[in-house]
């Protein structure tokens, strides 16, 4: 069984896997981690040189090959994955999907000690930036809820999180 984990960035998606497959003992799959190896480039990089359309067709592409190849693992996606092509769809049909939601204040507090990390919110002002997530966190929810769990992580450890994913897995 494959279990992804979507969300917004800095929901934790990628610390969430690594607990989760500790506990479980499977292995933790990044998308993101395995998009720089394929590319030997951290994804900023990939963004700059290569543009967010390539980005994404790497994404679906390791994203179909995962699917393709592993039979088990926690899977972190990217926070824009679900959003393109028909990634979403895949991601549902292939794997138990949990949405890791968080509040607009939650991503701001997370995100502004990362942004410098972060290709897509890297320039935006501090003050800017809940506006800015809380316009992208709508137009992705769509995507976002078409998850088969839901586990809200706002003001819960990654461990607590971690537990309650194990809870609904069985």
């Amino acid at each position: 069984m494959i279990i992804s984990l979507i969300g917004y960035m800095g929901s934790g998606k990628s610390h969430i896997s690594k607990v989760l497959s500790q506990k479980l003992t499977l292995k933790s799959i990044d998308l993101d981690q395995e998009i720089f190896l394929k590319n030997d480039m951290m994804i900023p990089e990939i963004f700059e040189k290569r543009g967010e359309i390539y980005f994404r067709k790497q994404e679906r592409l390791l994203l179909e090959e995962i699917f393709n190849t592993k039979k088990d693992g926690i899977l972190s996606l990217g926070g824009g994955t679900p959003a393109y092509y028909n990634n979403i769809e895949l991601i549902t049909q292939k794997s138990e999907s949990i949405y890791l939601r968080s509040s607009v204040r939650t991503l701001t507090e997370r995100l502004l000690k990362q942004k410098q990390k972060r290709p897509l919110i890297a320039k935006i002002a501090d003050e800017d930036l809940p506006e800015f997530i809380a316009k992208h966190l709508f137009e992705r929810q769509v995507f976002y809820n078409q998850a088969k769990y839901t586990v809200i992580t706002d003001s819960k450890t990654p461990e607590e999180i971690a537990d309650e994913i194990i809870v609904l897995m069985r």
